[in-house]
């Protein structure tokens, strides 16, 4: 197969002028083609009236021909394969457990069924149809379930966000790939194969989480809905038994994909596994027009229906040495109230797969340090940090879970708000004027307005005075790592810390890769349980 690199089209090409580009690539005729595929497709916006795609292509010919080396965006690849082989020798007497059906959890399970491990999943929360209904009550009214939540239930947190698939982390093990054509098969659009940003939306990823679901059941897997570790019991310095609230489990290998909300299990861990403190950050949502942001990305060809709505990305560095930017950018998305403890208040943002609201909303975060928490001391500081801040946005947003909410130009000058201007906070179950300096840190205030203004330079009116700032994001990553090591195992033999929760993932995609570095690691040590004769 042949990789072709920088093809280059306008905006309006039709799928003839890929043949076309990619026969002229090769120097061949368009009828030796034997079949095209996108390998990658991104948006080169640089110049506002010739915005291009750029793409590279994987085609096949009819026969082979001679690349010239001169020709150094044609290149011979391999066709995708993710094949592992179950290696290992070691006997297992019981089952796998897997803690925690997010991305990290639910792609360890799949491999381990595949390769016949029959794993056991326990998660604290419900199935995703119920999940929504939760949810949808929470933000009606502020009645809070701590067990069903954005943060707890089927999928984990990423259920209910954007569904961002994009990584920064190289893809040379193909684990990614499986990732994506898992989430193709199981009802994703087949763009996201293929996109630089690749999204699912929420509304979609619910279908797609359930249909992963029923693949791993029906390779042998059994899922426990509503059923919390509250316990885990070592000897000889390894794991044999678990304790939940209505069961006891023996097993011989306990994959810890917790999240990273899992507080109370954290607090259960911190004296049977290593933990370590570790930096996150923290901050606002800021939300502007959707329609102002792919203007200024865009030009006057915002609102083609090719180029979807735009997107952003900013980094700044303050100057109390602190980095600002922006995470987890949702276009055409709403703020969510994000909260799984009681008397607590947490945003972060939610897009449908279209992105076709009114606002586009981001994380403007802070970076904060172990030793900003006294993490040196004590692993488990963070959460502690993360809970002051969320409880004080809960009380100035009235300790009903509305949010706190100010204006640009009035963050800027420590003034609560009076009225709003062009742009209406999406939060529910509502809002609240305050002062956000009242519920973060100065020094992440000041940050705050530092990046916010340098990211006006950057994107037309970003750091306009009527951006509306929510209060308070927290949970931006871990606060802790469960230390392990080159086997992947924490210091107690057979628990597997993993993904984001565990310190070693940061998104959807990688959270996933992680869950199938993890399984990974467990077949590579042990032989299937139907091979156990």
């Amino acid at each position: 197969m042949l990789r072709i690199q920088q093809v280059k089209l306008p905006i309006d090409h039709n799928q003839e002028d890929l043949y076309i580009k990619a026969a002229e690539s090769l120097k061949v005729k368009k009828e030796d083609i034997k079949s095209l595929s996108i390998f990658r497709k991104s948006i080169d916006a640089r110049k506002k009236d010739e915005i291009l795609f750029i793409y590279a292509l994987d085609i096949e010919l009819y026969n082979d021909i001679k690349i010239s080396k001169r020709n150094t965006n044609v290149t011979v690849v391999e066709p995708f394969i993710y094949e592992v082989e179950a290696t290992g020798e070691k006997l297992l007497n019981n089952r796998p457990v897997v803690v925690g059906s997010g991305p990290a959890g639910l792609f360890c399970a799949l491999l381990l069924a595949e390769k016949g491990y029959s794993p056991i999943i326990l998660e604290r929360g419900k199935k995703v149809k119920e999940r929504v209904k939760d949810i949808d009550k929470f933000w009606k009214d502020g009645t809070l379930s701590e067990r069903s939540n954005i943060q707890f239930g089927e999928g984990g947190a990423g259920t209910f966000s954007d569904g961002k698939l994009n990584t920064l982390i190289k893809d040379r093990s193909k684990r990614g790939k499986k990732v994506l054509e898992e989430f193709v098969d199981a009802g994703a659009p087949d763009e996201i194969t293929y996109l630089n940003k690749p999204h699912i939306g929420t509304d979609l990823l619910r279908n797609v989480l359930v249909n992963i679901r029923k693949k791993i059941i029906s390779l042998g897997g059994t899922f426990r809905f509503e059923e919390q570790l509250t316990d885990i019991k070592i000897k000889d310095n390894s794991v044999y038994r678990i304790i939940t609230e209505s069961d006891i489990i023996d097993t011989d290998v306990l994959v810890l994909a917790i999240g990273h909300s899992a507080r109370d299990t954290f607090e259960m861990l911190n004296d049977k596994v290593e933990l370590k403190a570790k930096p996150f950050a923290i901050g606002v949502r800021i939300e502007h027009p959707q329609r102002m942001i792919s203007e200024s990305q865009y030009g006057n060809l915002a609102g083609h229906p090719k180029l979807g709505p735009a997107d952003y990305k900013f980094v700044h560095k303050s100057k109390n040495g602190r980095s600002v930017y922006t995470f987890c950018m949702c276009p055409g998305g709403v703020v969510t109230a994000s909260s799984s403890e009681n008397n607590h208040v947490v945003t972060n943002g939610m897009s449908f797969h279209d992105r076709d609201l009114e606002n586009g909303n981001a994380a403007i975060v802070v970076q904060i340090n172990p030793e900003d928490f006294g993490g040196e001391e004590n692993p488990l500081a963070g959460i502690e940090f993360q809970r002051e801040y969320e409880r004080k946005a809960f009380e100035l947003g009235g300790s009903n879970y509305h949010a706190p909410v100010q204006l640009f130009k009035d963050f800027k000058e420590k003034r609560v708000s009076a009225s709003f201007g062009e742009i209406y906070p999406t939060y529910r179950p509502g809002a609240t004027f305050s002062n956000l300096w009242d519920c973060l840190p100065d020094y992440v205030c000041e940050s705050l307005i530092e990046g916010i203004t340098a990211f006006g330079k950057w994107l037309e009116n970003f750091d306009r005075d009527d951006a509306v700032l929510t209060g308070v994001e927290t949970r931006t990553s871990s606060p802790l790592r469960i230390n392990r090591d080159d086997d992947l195992q924490s210091n107690i033999k057979g628990i597997y810390p993993c993904g984001e929760g565990s310190g070693y993932a940061g998104g959807i995609m990688s959270a996933a890769i992680d869950g199938l570095k993890v399984a990974e690691q467990i077949i590579k040590l042990y032989k299937p349980m139907n091979k156990k004769e």
